[in-house]
């Protein structure tokens, strides 16, 4: 070869067999289990963030937790043995954390990188990906593509824009991006919403405020649990970690689903569960009318839990109050309400709502058409019509988000087994197999999935193209699903050069 020759020789971008996007709960799940079931197969973990944990590294406003006990939210593979079922998210942030060194997996992250686009091409058989860093933008490739990038948009959450906000002469901020300085010691804080985050800051900041008012267009369905677990302390006792952590994550989904399919059969059962709860608390028929009775069936929102009833404490103790209605518009002291009502305010949070960001905004094309993520269907809720060697990594609505995610790499690495053994490249939903028949892949009424519905891949009229609110049918079933129904394969091309990147290689010797 010539001196211009060897000058003008393009390398060949970096490969790996699976690429994963994410380092948050689902991303990090995935790499243990390929790890575990695909070992020799290399893989790298594209992280936007500086640091692992996704939305548990995101969040940072005082009080964060889970409102899912963590004997579900954590992995099936390593048991949680915290006191608190009902955890923080410093705990979680730090189980995550943990979980990545004790698999080596933090090795494979590579962090402040964001994925901008991945193109598939039929001809390589392959995924090339195009990332964005400090370094500037690097292209890699893949065999198959694992996006766990949950559905929540990183950048921004949900503002309305509010009349008269330039008049306040007090501080607003929002969950998502909270000041570390801020301090609302002795001071009036009015926190707008009456979601999880709004239900959790309430508490959370009434200890130390003057005063706490959750101001709520509607109210929401709240419910009390235990901050921590009673048997899960005493089965820890006198079990091994691992089998204690079983039967209390059975018997946590077994009353997780019961008590969800009670409330779409019987939902007027429910209301009257709930409301008992609330009145056990807070001892006033006539407050929980008001402000804790909404119009909507239990679950067509997801249920807000509060841990020992903090929530309710924080009100009956006079520390917090809750005015429901509507904004009129930001005054110079606080809110006015359309009532005349101004409900003073030194601090605003703007606990108004997450947007959504479906698959982390990745542009995605296959042999050069872009993929319109709303025309597609997904595919036993991981995967995509028409789209080879693509899976994503999505929760349940009504139960805890890992429970689905851990469901979802096993089925991914069993798909892996089965292509290799097979020798096959590829592996496509079919479109055509789809069949007539769409509904919104989130079947929750809530503001912050109505606004962004459209964005998301549908789900089908039939197994295997429904994705199902039902942890305890899919563990029956998703191990043992036919990887070849509905599914076109195809077998690997002609060899071309690949470069393996060199450490990967080393942790897989």
């Amino acid at each position: 070869m010539t001196d211009d020759q060897s000058s003008s020789a393009v390398t060949p971008p970096e490969h790996v067999d699976v690429l994963v996007v994410g380092a948050g709960l689902s991303g990090i799940g995935a790499a243990w289990r390929l790890q575990q079931e695909r070992p020799g197969t290399t893989y790298a973990i594209i992280e936007a963030r500086d640091a692992i944990g996704g939305t548990w590294d995101l969040f940072r406003y005082p009080g964060v937790r889970s409102d899912s006990d963590m004997f579900t939210l954590s992995y099936p593979f390593r048991p949680w043995t915290d006191a608190k079922s009902m955890a923080d998210g410093e705990s979680i942030r730090r189980y995550i954390t943990d979980t990545a060194a004790e698999g080596g997996i933090d090795r494979h992250i590579r962090f402040g990188t964001r994925v901008v686009s991945a193109s598939w091409s039929s001809a390589d058989a392959r995924w090339t990906v195009r990332t964005l860093s400090d370094a500037g933008e690097q292209e890699l490739t893949c065999g198959f593509l694992y996006v766990c990038t949950g559905y929540y948009d990183y950048a921004h959450g949900h503002q309305p824009a509010f009349a008269g906000l330039d008049d306040f002469t007090g501080e607003f901020v929002h969950p998502q991006s909270w000041p570390a300085d801020l301090d609302h010691t002795g001071k009036r804080v009015a926190v707008i919403g009456s979601g999880a985050t709004a239900v959790t800051l309430v508490p959370a900041m009434a200890g130390t405020a003057a005063h706490v008012t959750m101001v709520q267009r509607s109210p929401s369905y709240l419910t009390a649990l235990p901050g921590t677990d009673a048997l899960a302390d005493t089965l820890r006792r006198v079990l091994p970690a691992g089998l204690a952590h079983k039967l209390v994550r059975a018997k946590n989904v077994a009353l997780t689903q019961a008590f969800y399919q009670l409330s779409r059969r019987r939902p007027e059962r429910v209301k009257a569960i709930l409301r008992s709860i609330a009145l056990r608390f807070l001892k006033d028929p006539a407050y929980v009318d008001e402000h804790f009775t909404p119009t909507y069936q239990p679950w067509d929102q997801r249920l807000c839990v509060v841990p020992d009833g903090d929530f309710f404490r924080a009100v009956r103790r006079g520390d917090a109050s809750v005015v429901t209605g509507h904004i009129d518009r930001f005054v110079p002291s606080g809110i006015r309400m359309t009532t005349g009502e101004v409900v003073e305010a030194d601090v605003v949070v703007s606990a108004t709502g997450l947007s959504l960001l479906a698959f982390g905004g990745i542009e995605l094309s296959v042999d050069g058409t872009p993929v319109d993520l709303g025309e597609e269907v997904t595919y036993r809720g991981v995967m995509l019509s028409g789209v080879p060697n693509l899976a994503y990594c999505i929760g349940y609505t009504n139960a805890s988000w890992t429970l689905r995610a851990d469901l979802s790499s096993r089925y991914v690495t069993r798909l892996l087994g089965y292509m290799q053994r097979r020798g096959y490249a590829s592996a496509t939903p079919s479109r055509e197999a789809a069949g007539e028949g769409r509904r919104p892949l989130l079947d929750l009424s809530s503001g912050y999935v109505q606004r962004a519905i459209d964005r998301f891949p549908r789900q089908g009229a039939r197994n295997p193209w429904t994705t199902r609110q039902n942890y305890v049918l899919d563990a029956l079933t998703t191990p043992w699903a036919d990887l070849r129904r509905d599914m076109a394969f195809a077998p690997a091309p002609a060899a071309r050069p690949v470069v393996q990147d060199s450490a990967l290689q080393e942790s897989t010797r």
